[in-house]
């Protein structure tokens, strides 16, 4: 193949990794508001997109191992390819999140009212805020902001786990204090967890990405997010 196919085939693959990130972005703002309001077409609506972006990652990967079969790429287009693959892979399991926040307004079902999310929602923009970062820093495979980027996301991850202590500690007396809250603060708690490993998936892709810009593995290295909330 010539190079200029080769690099819009490149360009194209990347196009579609930000649009699974649009989807994913998409279905975790739906699965509070499902949460808030327990609507079943809201809650159905995310498990449908769960399918669509389980599918879109499907064919990211199999374009991946394409390219990889036919062009043999080395150095910075290897990187590309490999940090597709890895992106996808990520943003497919914070869509499984999202979906785990819907049925959790599924099991909630029979809670009068709309339910008070408390400082889920700004927990929520700041990690997919966290991952619009990183996916822009995908695009433009800038070494320095590539670097600048993941510093700014892993320092936003400790703010989302500051902001889940603290609701956690904020569901935890309420509960004391109140045994009828108990099974609502508890569901609240697993959906605050599944938005932390958002965040959590979020700091992969930017080091994902910073790995691609560099070709040096992340000093922090290590991969986060590995566990499951209950009710995914």
């Amino acid at each position: 193949m010539a190079r200029p196919d080769f690099d819009r085939e490149l360009a194209q693959l990347e196009a579609d990794v930000v649009l699974l990130g649009s989807l994913v972005e998409s279905a975790a703002y739906t699965a509070l508001e499902a949460l808030r309001t327990r609507d079943r077409a809201l809650i159905e609506k995310v498990m449908h997109d769960d399918d669509l972006i389980d599918g879109r990652r499907r064919r990211v990967q199999q374009v991946c191992v394409e390219l990889i079969r036919r062009e043999a790429p080395v150095a910075s287009d290897l990187r590309r390819i490999v940090t597709a693959w890895e992106v996808a892979g990520e943003l497919e399991r914070m869509g499984d999140y999202a979906e785990g926040i819907a049925k959790i307004g599924q099991l909630l079902r029979d809670h009068p009212g709309e339910i008070d999310l408390f400082s889920l929602p700004q927990m929520a923009d700041r990690a997919i805020g966290m991952l619009k970062h990183s996916l822009e820093a995908l695009l433009e495979r800038d070494e320095q902001w590539a670097v600048e980027l993941a510093r700014r996301v892993e320092h936003d991850d400790e703010a989302v786990d500051q902001m889940y202590a603290a609701l956690r500690a904020e569901l935890i007396e309420r509960m004391r204090n109140d045994p009828n809250f108990v099974e609502t603060g508890t569901y609240l708690l697993w959906a605050a967890h599944n938005l932390e490993r958002i965040a959590d998936r979020s700091t992969n892709i930017a080091e994902t990405v910073e790995y691609q810009a560099t070709g040096r593995i992340p000093a922090s290295g290590a991969q986060q997010a590995t566990g499951s909330a209950p009710g995914v």
